[in-house]
Order: C-alpha cells, then sequence, then structure tokens
C-alpha cells in the first residue's frame, strides 16, 4: 500500500501594501494513500477576502501554478486538484491521489482588493512523499 503523508508547517508571510504582515498557517500533517482523497489547508483570518493560489513543486523542478484566484485550474493541471476558500481557511483538494502527486505545495495569498495584487508566499512548504507500506 502506497501513503501521502502531507507534512506541513507554518507559513509566515510578510510583505509590503496594505497586506501588511498576513500569517497563514497549515496543519503539522495529513496522510491519503494512493487512490483516494485528500485536502491539504491553508489558514489565515478572514483569507476567504483575500485570493489564494497553490503551487506544486517536484525535486529540481520550478513551481508549477496548479490553482488560481481560489478554484481556477490553468490549462493542462488535471481535474483532480481543486480548491476552495471560504471563511478563515482555503483548501487544496486532490481527488484519487496518484503517485506523480508527490511534490511540495505552496499556499500563495494575494490581497484581493488591490488591482495588481501583492504577493504574500512565504519560504515554508506543504510537501507530499510516498512511503510503501510492506506488508
Amino acid at each position: 500500500m502506497f501513503w501521502i503523508p502531507l507534512v506541513t508547517l507554518l507559513l509566515v508571510s510578510c510583505c509590503s501594501g496594505s497586506l501588511g504582515q498576513y500569517v497563514v498557517s497549515q496543519p503539522p500533517s495529513v496522510s491519503v494513500s494512493l487512490g483516494q482523497n485528500g485536502q491539504i489547508t491553508c489558514s489565515g483570518n478572514s483569507i476567504e477576502n483575500r485570493y489564494v493560489q497553490w503551487y506544486q513543486q517536484k525535486p529540481g523542478k520550478a513551481p508549477v501554478l496548479i490553482i488560481y484566484q481560489d478554484r481556477r485550474r490553468p490549462s493542462g493541471i488535471p481535474d483532480r486538484f481543486s480548491g476552495t476558500n471560504s471563511g478563515d481557511t482555503a483548501t487544496l483538494n486532490i481527488t484519487q491521489a496518484q503517485e506523480e502527486d508527490e511534490a511540495d505545495y505552496y499556499c500563495q495569498v494575494w490581497n484581493s482588493n488591490i488591482s495588481h495584487g501583492v504577493s504574500s508566499r512565504g519560504g515554508s512548504e506543504t510537501k507530499t512523499s510516498f512511503n510503501k507500506d510492506h506488508v
């Protein structure tokens, strides 16, 4: 059996402009078995008033935008990835997790009231990795 532990760290974001200092956090860990559904959350005060983007980064590769404006998927991103944003929590949903979903996942927050946007992406990450459970 394969498992995808989703290990998360605190994401602290600081930037200039109206966003000021905005802090988001992610849970310490989530486990998802291959083929099952998983969620990675990004929580912040009234995060629903901001746009949330999610990036996937595989080792040695540049980050790839997989969700923007809370729930939109760029062309070419599988529909097993989806996003929601309500209240104090934004969520990245992975339906029927695949082995190729092993990656680092980053939450990025933008102030939706600023026309040009202010990034508050921090340096911490949500990381997924697979472990084979020997029976």
